[in-house]
């Protein structure tokens, strides 16, 4: 199984910190070496790295760890390779364009049954069945919203019933953002933890590596991250439920569905 790793913050925050913990999984502390990716959002801008190399050992990965990129949305994933062979088209997240606004994302599980259902706009670059997942999800979007709904609670609960109806498939724990949103759906596992005043020491369960958030933010800072399985082991995260979709946004929760 992968693991994924987001971020929400209500100013542009950097995921150095916990983006050390989650490369040690690749490759080190766990079996996820076979690719990974991250994505970095700044208003409707956004940059990306993906490597076909674990993360553990990927000179692209060390320069994500040490190079602070201020993000409002962060998207990241560590592969173990189930669908699909190792190399970089297949390697999450991955992104399309709808709207105007680019969207990411990355899933863990398995759901290759997928692949029966017929696609219209948008098609896999890859041979993953997580991404030919993501163009179903849009296809389904795209066709109920031809334009951006204005009521966003609509888009929410679309968004719920498709990974409802993924998950019916197999596993499909997901984070995907729209820019604007982070989603994130609960299959199995996913945790999250909302960092803000007042702030403390943070200590990594996967290096040694500790923080003290208190010389790093300001008061006003509000920071979500959320990951397959917690990152730090002196901090209380917030266990997601089986079929829980919570969406994030500026840090907090925006809407929850069970």
């Amino acid at each position: 199984m992968c693991e994924l790793l987001g971020m929400s913050a209500n100013v542009p925050t950097d995921i150095c910190f916990s983006f050390s913990g989650l490369m040690q999984r690749g490759g080190v502390t766990g079996p996820h070496k076979d690719g990974w990716g991250i994505v970095f959002y700044n208003g409707k801008g956004y940059r990306e790295f993906r490597d076909q190399n674990p993360s553990a050992s990927s000179q692209v990965a060390r320069l994500v760890k040490q190079y602070p990129i201020k993000s409002d949305i962060v998207i990241s994933h560590i592969r173990q390779a189930n669908s699909g062979k190792i190399c970089l088209e297949n390697t999450h997240p991955f992104s399309r364009e709808l709207w105007g606004r680019h969207w990411s994302f990355a899933h863990n599980g398995q759901i290759k049954s997928v692949k029966k259902r017929p696609l219209q706009h948008f098609q896999p670059v890859g041979s993953t069945d997580s991404e030919y997942a993501f163009c179903w999800m849009l296809d389904q979007i795209k066709q109920r919203f031809p334009k951006a709904p204005r009521n966003g609670k609509l888009l929410f609960r679309t968004i719920y019933e498709l990974s409802q109806s993924l998950n019916e498939l197999g596993v499909f724990n997901m984070l995907m953002t729209d820019s604007k949103y982070l989603y994130a759906y609960c299959a199995t596992h996913l945790a999250w933890i909302t960092r803000k005043a007042p702030f403390g020491e943070a200590s990594l369960k996967d290096t040694e590596l500790k923080v003290d958030f208190v010389n790093e933010t300001s008061p006003k800072d509000i920071v979500t991250v959320i990951s397959t399985r917690p990152l730090t082991d002196n901090e209380q995260w917030n266990e997601m439920k089986m079929g829980e979709l919570s969406i994030f946004q500026g840090g907090k929760v925006a809407a929850r569905f069970t």
